[in-house]
């Protein structure tokens, strides 16, 4: 799987994080049946795994599942055998080497200049400009692209549609969306919002130009 391909094509990184398991997979399958075709299911989640597992067999090849908050060897491994076809790390680790080594496709969180260059060293597929709430938002996003003009930067933590379609103006690949976008879901909340918000960003990922 070219996995930086389809972030450059889909634009929109759905991430799933929830205290519940089953509301977990049902915000899962109803983002998929939006037409969201990248969902990201943190391993903060209640039963994660099983919430992985669950949706790959359920989903169909349109939608790729991968785990994210990937810190320890072990997550690694388990998110691999419970299906996820790539993974999502907060930052670089035991999580993000052990990744690599199981040869699925890796987006390493980075924030300073140093950390973007040990990520792309390691192998990452893309790197997860986290926290993208930290100061400077989408014009830190700008200055770090005059040195790393060819890395695939892909937004997270705090991006709303705003700063979404900001981030994408200004070169991210795509953006991953957690809360903005999931709502109280994942939590036993409403899913009709949620398919609301679910077409309005992918709106937004169809319209900034690519």
């Amino acid at each position: 799987m070219d996995l930086q391909s389809l972030l450059r094509e889909r634009r929109l990184l759905a991430i799933v994080r929830g205290r519940n398991a089953e509301s977990a997979l049902a915000t899962v399958l109803a983002l998929a049946d939006e037409g969201v075709g990248l969902i990201e299911v943190s391993l903060t989640t209640e039963r994660a795994l099983d919430v992985i597992s669950r949706a790959r067999t359920t989903l169909g090849s349109g939608t790729v599942l991968g785990a994210g908050t990937v810190v320890t060897t072990q997550d690694a491994r388990d998110a691999r055998a419970a299906g996820a076809e790539f993974f999502v790390t907060p930052g670089l680790g035991d999580g993000a080497l052990e990744a690599q080594h199981t040869g699925l496709p890796t987006i390493v969180g980075a924030l300073t200049p140093s950390e973007v260059i040990a990520a792309r060293a390691i192998g990452a597929e893309a790197v997860k400009l986290f926290p993208a709430s930290a100061p400077g938002g989408p014009e830190y996003l700008r200055a770090l692209r005059s040195p790393f003009p060819d890395v695939p930067f892909v937004p997270v933590g705090g991006v709303d549609a705003e700063s979404g379609r900001r981030y994408l103006e200004l070169g991210a690949i795509a953006v991953g969306v957690g809360s903005p976008l999931i709502g109280d879901a994942a939590d036993g909340g409403d899913l009709d919002a949620l398919r609301e918000r679910s077409r309005a960003f992918l709106r937004i990922a169809a319209e900034v130009g690519r």
